[in-house]
């Protein structure tokens, strides 16, 4: 067996049975949950990323637990899954962590409400990251998310999107408007920093018991509140951040959260390697 890295989801991979899970392994951390949320937040995560991003918090620190907390030589997250992996790696406490997603997935709701005419489409097929730059300029867009070489995601006005998918459309590509409440990962969310940065502050941050690579910079954390803050306006490098830990020698990954959405990017992105699921 290679050197293994953990991988933990960002908001759109919940499943129906995520709760099942939490409440089976951490009882005590879907209860907290529910006590910083204000409820339940399982059953509302189509309603908003203010519910979705804790609970899939939960699920992946409970997919984590059920898989015997692996360290791995490595751990990345996806977006929100970020603040799993630093809990997971000992570089925030587990309570630091839950409040910081709580205010995170507010602070994301509130701004793609107060900006309005925020979107995200997908760009999928063969060439979608080759062409991704070349339409979210031509389009007033940014990239969001470069996911694998076959999906990249654009964030903007949604007004602009129309225009942007039939352009990738002649391109032969695929665009899927995304059911999202704001342009995500944009300079949209910029009301969404100054808040957030502020609740960084107030944290205590360690030094982590094992690399975790920030998907800001495709590297490993140099300054966590930096890059926290920071990612919520910058496009989320996973793809690159992929190729980074192969290349640093990770050979088995492993999706700790629900769904399995890292994975099947991993699939895509990188061949020869070992692909496990929670």
């Amino acid at each position: 067996m290679g050197t293994t890295a953990i991988l933990f989801p960002g908001q759109g991979s919940q499943t129906p049975e995520m709760r099942d899970l939490v409440a089976e392994v951490r009882p005590d951390l879907l209860e907290q949950a529910v006590a910083v949320v204000g409820e339940d937040p399982f059953p509302r995560t189509e309603d908003g990323t203010n519910f979705a991003q804790p609970a899939i918090f939960c699920a992946s620190l409970a997919g984590w637990e059920a898989l015997g907390r692996p360290s791995g030589e490595f751990m990345a997250g996806h977006s929100l899954g970020e603040l799993g992996a630093l809990v997971a790696a000992g570089s925030l406490s587990e309570p630091d962590g839950l409040r910081l997603v709580v205010l995170r997935g507010r602070l994301m709701q509130r701004s793609g409400a107060q900006a309005g005419d925020g979107g995200m489409v997908a760009l999928l097929g063969a060439g979608a990251a080759e062409h991704a730059d070349a339409l979210a300029e031509a389009h007033g867009l940014a990239v969001a998310n470069d996911n694998s070489p076959q999906q990249i995601v654009l964030s903007g006005a949604r007004s602009s999107l129309p225009a942007a998918a039939a352009a990738a459309k002649e391109l032969g590509l695929r665009a899927i408007e995304l059911p999202v409440s704001g342009a995500f990962h944009s300079p949209m969310m910029a009301a969404a920093v100054p808040e957030f940065a502020a609740a960084l502050e107030q944290v205590e941050i360690r030094e982590p018991w094992v690399p975790v690579l920030s998907a800001v910079t495709a590297q490993p954390f140099d300054d966590v509140r930096r890059r926290l803050a920071e990612g919520l306006l910058s496009p989320v490098r996973w793809r690159e951040t992929m190729l980074e830990m192969h290349r640093l020698g990770a050979e088995r990954f492993i999706e700790v959260g629900p769904g399995r959405v890292l994975t099947g990017l991993a699939k895509r992105t990188l061949s020869d390697v070992e692909l496990v699921n929670a």
